[in-house]
């Protein structure tokens, strides 16, 4: 029998609207969830029963005609995420007890659309990484696997979604942050195009890397949500780009992109670094589908090359001096620190210059591929990462250049500012998912979605569940089995 964990975000709110479940029974069923199993998969820094049961008996009081598709539905948002009166660290000892006054604005969209948080999931400190392994909270670890991460720096969200704690999260993409997550869980991770959710009230921009988006089982789960948190809001930096009919959750309903030119390419855009076969292999399979659909799915070289990593380099350590109380600084990791003390090495005219290289040089990489409505290419180079690979060499330096070498084809994109989403197409012989990268043209999210709600459908969907899923009750919640169960 199907426990309320097994229904998709939609079919929840659906069960809510029918009167066959209650916000508060969901709330409360996730919220066990999250107590026998949040801290084994490392999902939550900071857990909000109290806020939510409340949250959830407001829910269902709304009358059913002033409902939204997501209300009364079990969420969560990532600790680098400002939510008033609830502890916010950034994944960082130096901001362990810091509580905002004030809520970001996807977190206020969330709960006015019924939406309800149970809490914040676990990140990389300040975001600097692409795993989830703080001082604040257990490790985000891969519910398919648990000796692999979750990947960062939406690890937490990740981790809750993939093991059932939540059936969608908001997350946060600077660099990869919701798709390298998404692709070492099994699960739809999306970047929206810059300029579509915006990320106030506070905060710099960040050169327009960073966006807020969601991640979800299913490309209509992670479309609805997209709807809930593009809302325009005045001073936005950059113009949103115009909804299709129907929202996104119309464009995934409908699944019709059309005949699109795909372009495909393999080649790691950030690093000279071999590509693990199985993620060479979910390409081939993503290409064969998108050309059974009708699509013509063509060769062409990288937007970018390796040569290019000096000036990706430089921008990152730049992002890195985010605002650090100084008596607090040595509470922060040994990577962060290393970013933090390049990034004080640059100048104002060495950044500026580098951002006006970088731009020419994405320029001429668009102009490469034109001709393609989407790109199609590995999410990652390898398919998964043990954790505490990454700092295991002892030296923050190498640890950030195994970062650079494990994604090297994400971060193009935020900067670009391309709608992009990794896609589970793939799964390695031990079962573990392997993620995809389809990315469309600026502003283009409404074909985005529909061809990755397409390929859904096309690939027989993609809600696959660990084997810890049903491992509530059992005595085996803490083991490192992999597996799958029907959904």
């Amino acid at each position: 029998m199907a426990e309320p964990h097994d229904l998709t975000a939609l079919e929840q709110a659906a069960a809510i609207a029918r009167g066959e479940l209650s916000s508060v029974e969901l709330v409360g069923h996730h919220l066990t969830r999250v107590d026998a199993l949040g801290d084994t998969v490392g999902a939550f820094v900071t857990v909000t029963g109290e806020r939510a049961r409340a949250a959830a008996r407001a829910a269902d009081a709304v009358p059913v005609d002033e409902r939204g598709p997501l209300h009364g539905v079990p969420t969560a948002i990532k600790d680098l995420t400002l939510t008033a009166g609830v502890r916010t660290t950034f994944g960082s000892a130096a901001f362990a007890d810091f509580v905002p006054p004030v809520d970001a604005d996807v977190v206020r969209f969330m709960a006015q659309a019924g939406l309800v948080s149970l809490g914040k999931t676990t990140t990389s400190e300040l975001g600097c990484s692409l795993y989830s392994e703080g001082l604040v909270a257990p490790p985000a670890r891969n519910p398919w696997s648990l000796a692999y991460t979750a990947g960062g720096s939406s690890g937490g969200a990740a981790a809750a979604v993939a093991a059932g704690l939540v059936p969608v999260a908001q997350g946060s993409d600077g660099g990869g942050s919701l798709r390298i997550p998404a692709s070492l869980c099994g699960l739809v991770g999306y970047k929206p195009s810059r300029g579509l959710v915006s990320g106030g009230p506070v905060g710099s921009g960040a050169y327009g890397l960073p966006t807020n988006g969601p991640i979800g089982r299913t490309v209509a789960d992670v479309a609805a949500l997209l709807d809930v948190l593009a809302r325009p809001v005045p001073g936005e930096p950059y113009l949103a780009p115009t909804p299709p009919e129907g929202g996104w959750l119309g464009a995934a309903r409908r699944a019709d992109p059309g005949r699109l030119r795909v372009g495909r390419f393999t080649a790691p855009m950030l690093a000279d670094e071999p590509v693990h076969p199985d993620c060479l292999a979910a390409v081939d399979r993503a290409a064969a589908l998108l050309t059974a659909a009708g699509h013509e799915v063509v060769d062409v070289p990288a937007p970018l090359g390796p040569a290019v990593w000096p000036l990706f380099e430089i921008v990152w350590y730049v992002l890195a001096l985010a605002p650090v109380p100084p008596e607090r600084e040595a509470d922060l990791l040994p990577l962060t620190r290393h970013l933090r003390s390049r990034g004080a090495e640059i100048s104002a005219g060495t950044l500026t210059a580098t951002l006006g290289e970088l731009q020419a040089q994405v320029r001429l990489g668009v102009r490469r591929t034109a001709g393609c409505d989407l790109l199609l290419c590995p999410t990652l180079a390898a398919p998964q990462a043990p954790l505490g690979w990454f700092a295991s060499g002892g030296d923050p330096a190498e640890d950030f250049d195994r970062q650079r070498r494990f994604s090297p084809y994400c971060a193009v994109f935020n900067v670009t500012g391309d709608p992009s989403v990794s896609l589970p197409v793939g799964v390695t012989a031990e079962g573990l998912p392997v993620g995809v990268l389809l990315t469309g043209r600026y502003g283009d999210d409404a074909r985005l979605i529909a061809t990755a709600a397409q390929l859904e459908h096309s690939s027989g969907g993609w809600d696959r569940h660990p084997a810890i899923w049903r491992a509530v009750g059992s005595a085996n919640v803490n083991g490192s089995g992999v597996g799958r169960s029907a959904p």
